[in-house]
């Protein structure tokens, strides 16, 4: 995975009730853009450093869908 400065995160949940993470990247520590990852996460508001699994993908900016304060149904 290679990703930059104010990219989002996106960890999908793996079982059925697991929901999904966002989170924006502050910092980034590996080489060339490489994990691990400085995130701001969204549902908290904690910030972590973080090892993308496979259940991760990046996005230069936040899907409509995946934004804050949009209703499920418009998911």
């Amino acid at each position: 995975m290679r990703a930059d400065v104010g990219d989002w995160l996106v960890v999908e949940g793996l079982h059925l009730d697991d929901h999904r993470r966002k989170g924006q990247i502050l910092e980034v520590h590996g080489p060339d853009g490489g994990p691990p990852y400085l995130v701001h996460w969204l549902e908290d508001g904690h910030t972590s450093l973080f090892f993308p699994g496979p259940d991760t993908h990046t996005s230069k900016s936040l899907p409509h869908h995946l934004k804050p304060g949009v209703p499920e149904a418009s998911r």
